[in-house]
């Protein structure tokens, strides 16, 4: 049976990642025989700039008939002025919403051939193996909020914080699925000596840890946590927490690796699934040919791996990935002397040669 990805470039440098992702996956059916096919759709600032709106429905409609979905980035200076229902970010938070993407995975994984980009030591870093499973259509990003209003005569604005039982126990029981089949050992993260719904957060967590007696549970304040990880990465095997948070843990994570061009991320439904690389558009750098697509190609195995299954043939994408770098390839991001410069297309053909 045909598998249907939808490709959403976006703007920025999206487009360039995305082909590069895509010329691996062609390559990858061309020897596992998966059987895919790929459809392009409008999202972000080049959507709202076509159709006055940064998610246009037909996007929408398009992505819930997809077994997968296969996103660039979104964003740039030209729409930073454009009101914030419509700026192109919003195509991000409404794809997530509409899809019922309920869990962002974030897999940080620093091997001794990256080890020296780090901004931490080698001995530190060498062989962290972190899985950030961040809760994704909750949380804050999600609340009731209010622009501008007046308040005791002066004006404010405020954004509202809320979660519920279920939404903590459905990421928690994902989490602690994922440390099953890794280390054992899920760390929670809140702010539960401030926050309200930090606390309901921490007693859902610790009641659905009963469930998995096999895997073992401890909690850390985001602020310790965020210490923890530039201090002792390789503590962590799968850290589960809120919207608010993840986003800023796993961005945090994400130069344990020294370069935030290798890093991918999968964000989970209960009928489709979304995968993209976490760093943005770079419209800096859009058109140059110069951007890393390691992260989206690194996406794309993980759209293999949890959408299709296909545990082969996204090890094979990642060992390509691994040897392209063993061989001295490094893109721009990356680059010191005594290596081999690649621009984006070429270091999408070295990967594709050793795949």
């Amino acid at each position: 049976m045909t598998k249907h990805i939808v490709v959403i470039p976006g703007d920025g440098i999206g487009e360039e990642i995305t082909s590069a992702a895509v010329s691996v996956l062609q390559k990858i059916d061309e020897k596992c025989h998966i059987g895919m096919d790929f459809t392009y759709k409008m999202a972000g600032g080049t959507a709202y700039d076509s159709c006055g709106s940064p998610l246009p429905q037909e996007t929408i409609d398009a992505a819930k008939k997809a077994d997968a979905i296969l996103f660039g980035a979104v964003g740039g200076t030209q729409w930073d002025n454009v009101k914030p229902t419509l700026r192109p970010e919003r195509a991000v938070l409404g794809l997530r919403k509409a899809l019922g993407l309920y869990v962002n995975l974030r897999p940080v994984h620093v091997s001794d051939i990256l080890a020296e980009y780090s901004p931490l030591k080698p001995e530190i870093v060498t062989g962290t193996d972190v899985l950030i499973v961040r809760e994704l259509i909750g949380g804050i990003y999600f609340g009731d909020k209010c622009e501008s209003e007046i308040h005791n005569g002066a004006e404010r604005a405020w954004d509202l914080e809320n979660y519920s039982v279920p939404e903590v126990q459905r990421i928690t029981k994902f989490a602690m699925r994922a440390a099953r089949k890794r280390r054992h050992k899920v760390t929670s993260v809140d702010k539960s000596n401030v926050l309200a719904t930090s606390r309901l957060w921490r007693r859902t967590v610790i009641d659905v840890a009963r469930d998995y007696p096999d895997v073992e549970l401890n909690h850390l304040y985001v602020d310790n946590c965020a210490m923890q990880l530039a201090s002792n990465p390789k503590q962590f095997d799968v850290i589960v927490t809120g919207n608010l948070f993840g986003d800023i843990l796993s961005d945090e994570a994400a130069v344990l690796g020294g370069s935030i061009g290798m890093m991918p991320s999968a964000s989970i439904g209960e009928a489709t699934s979304l995968y993209e690389p976490i760093h943005g558009s770079a419209p800096d750098i859009a058109g140059k040919g110069i951007a890393n697509p390691c992260a989206t190609i690194l996406s794309a195995a993980m759209l293999l791996r949890y959408s299709f299954n296909e545990d082969k043939a996204a090890a094979m994408i990642e060992q390509a990935v691994d040897k392209s770098l063993a061989e001295g390839w490094r893109t721009p991001d990356l680059y010191k002397d005594g290596f081999k410069k690649a621009d984006t297309h070429t270091m999408t053909q070295v990967v594709l040669s050793n795949i």
